[in-house]
């Protein structure tokens, strides 16, 4: 049974009725399992990498919202297609969230192995766009402003010299 590819995902806050650190939700998205075989997918997520401490069974859909995910906690979240018979996949690449951030960041790899950011967020903001190798050291790598049209684009050059690469974003807009 072939595995499954978790692609992209994006996140909406929840409605908060008290002033306290809303619980946000994040939307995920994978490419359907070429097997004939597969009846549906599992969500597997939890706060530490390969660690996944909760799951979600979502049917035989290729896109799910994962509820109530606590501002600031880093979650971890890779996807398994399953059989009739209960039999899975193994685990799809893994995605990482931290939710509280005023953007979306969306990856796509060229053909010659460059990283296209695509950054959704509020018009006018500027975010710089971090790496990390390890998720514990982050470097800068470049800036982006945030256009008219609430998108912004980054391209990483440098991924061919690594195994692999984290991004993320911070809003340094005064």
């Amino acid at each position: 049974m072939a595995g499954v590819t978790l692609l992209a995902l994006l996140y909406s806050p929840a409605r908060a009725v008290a002033l306290v650190a809303p619980l946000t939700n994040v939307m995920l998205a994978w490419d359907r399992s070429p097997s004939p075989d597969v009846v549906g997918y599992r969500i597997y997520y939890g706060i530490a990498s390969g660690s996944y401490t909760n799951s979600v069974m979502v049917g035989n859909v290729t896109n799910c919202t994962v509820s109530n995910l606590v501002n600031g906690v880093t979650y971890f979240f890779a996807s398994k297609a399953y059989t009739a018979s209960g039999i899975e996949s193994s685990f799809s690449n893994e995605a990482l969230f931290v939710p509280g951030g005023a953007a979306i960041l969306q990856l796509t790899m060229t053909a010659n192995k460059q990283a296209v950011l695509a950054l959704t967020g509020r018009s006018g903001r500027t975010y710089e766009i971090q790496s990390s190798t390890n998720l514990a050291s982050w470097n800068v790598i470049g800036s982006v402003t945030v256009g008219s049209n609430g998108t912004a684009t980054y391209t990483d050059t440098s991924v061919p010299g690594y195994s692999k690469r984290y991004y993320r974003t911070r809003d340094t807009t005064p």
